[in-house]
């Protein structure tokens, strides 16, 4: 079922509103009122959308704000470029839209420590080398841009040499890395935006894994989502308000592989191509099972992670995640998703209160605060702890990391 029909489905079933009211113990003990307004309704408590649910926490715990790193970060995972033309999810032009300016960028970046940015979705061809132009070059030290694949050129017959050859070029024209979206996997058909899904592990990808090892850049990888976007946007659905928001998220359908399908094709490359270092995005895209993450690190030595646009994961397991960031302190890079004016998905928001909130999880113990700046956790209504990290992690996660991988100085 295409995502079409998937919309139609959820207007024609009723699961697009939560028309039940909640419980009605749910309507009562909110506390004192929200500055400048009144609080109303039946007092007993009563039937209530959902999505007007905003309940307040009475919870008397410590508040830490850090308003700035404790070490010059690299975030290695932000978006400040997209492609100007993508059909059915494909990019399949040169041409970048900016998201962000330099001048709107780094004011934020000094307040909150942030050294460098790194500008995953930097494209190809001439559109890589604008992206280069306008901020690695313009502003040394502060941007640097990966490239992504030519899947323009996908249905040439020569096409594993032309993407082979792609990367080198980009490296020459400044990309200090190479970008997979889950475009592979999720996006690509074998004639290119029609057809049968394309695997992740597809061998005609080969040379690119191999260029990228033999030029020493790191392929940070995004294949696959959240285990709940392959399951049905119903009332069993954790994050169902997300979903439901955004219904094209979802990949409950059979025309979709599974997460554990997607997953064990990407470990068949990093299996494949060890010489390669690969990160595996947003904690391996399986942050909601850590054990399972962890076995895939200890399995392969090329792996690594980012904690990007996965807070609200590692911070509801927060003694797990504290053992995980003890165990491969090594290997985990601070990013977050970030996007300019993106203000449509608050977890991702570029802005100092996005970053405040990553340096309270990374650096206190405090208990239970929001995991993204929104009135409603925009990523399933439940609340986070900090981790408390040490001074010699941090420093790994916060910077020297990510410096290894990207061949920089901090």
């Amino acid at each position: 079922m295409g995502r079409i029909s998937r919309r139609a489905m959820l207007a024609t079933t009723g699961l697009g509103v939560l028309s039940a009211g909640v419980p009605a113990a749910w309507g009562g003990g909110v506390g004192e009122p929200r500055t400048g307004e009144q609080e109303s309704g039946d007092p007993r408590g009563g039937a209530l959308p959902l999505e007007e649910y905003q309940p307040e926490s009475m919870l008397q715990v410590k508040e830490a704000h850090v308003s700035r790193a404790r070490y010059p970060v690299i975030d290695f995972h932000t978006h400040i470029t997209f492609s100007a033309h993508a059909v059915n999810g494909v990019a399949l032009g040169a041409e970048r839209v900016y998201s962000g300016t330099p001048q709107g960028l780094l004011p934020v970046m000094a307040r909150t420590n942030l050294r460098a940015m790194v500008n995953l979705t930097g494209g190809f061809g001439e559109g890589l080398r604008d992206s280069v132009h306008r901020l690695d070059r313009s502003y040394p030290g502060r941007f640097y841009s990966l490239t992504e694949p030519s899947y323009n050129l996908f249905g040439q017959s020569n096409y594993p040499q032309l993407q082979a050859d792609a990367i080198v070029e980009a490296h020459r024209d400044g990309a200090r890395g190479l970008k997979i979206l889950k475009t592979l996997g999720l996006y690509l058909r074998e004639q290119t935006t029609t057809g049968p899904l394309v695997k992740v592990d597809d061998p005609r990808f080969d040379l690119m894994w191999e260029a990228c090892g033999s030029l020493n850049i790191p392929v940070a990888m995004h294949v696959s989502d959240p285990v709940a976007f392959f399951r049905p946007i119903n009332r069993f659905n954790e994050r169902y308000e997300e979903l439901h928001r955004h219904p094209d998220w979802s990949f409950a359908s059979p025309e979709y592989p599974s997460n554990a399908e997607i997953l064990a094709a990407r470990n068949r490359v990093f299996a494949r191509h060890p010489k390669t270092q690969f990160v595996a995005l947003h904690v391996g895209n399986f942050a909601e099972n850590l054990e399972n993450v962890s076995a895939n690190l200890d399995r392969f030595p090329n792996m690594h992670v980012d904690i990007a646009a996965r807070l609200n994961e590692l911070g509801r397991q927060p003694r797990a995640a504290r053992r995980f960031f003890d165990r491969y302190q090594d290997r985990i890079l601070f990013g977050t998703d970030a996007t300019p004016h993106g203000v449509e998905y608050p977890q991702q928001l570029f802005g100092d209160a996005l970053y405040q909130i990553y340096f309270r999880f990374l650096e206190t113990d405090d208990e239970y605060f929001d995991y993204a700046p929104a009135p409603i956790p925009p990523q399933g209504r439940w609340r986070i702890s900090g981790i408390d990290l040490p001074d010699s992690i941090l420093h790994k996660v916060y910077n020297q990391n990510a410096a290894r991988l990207l061949n920089v100085t901090v």
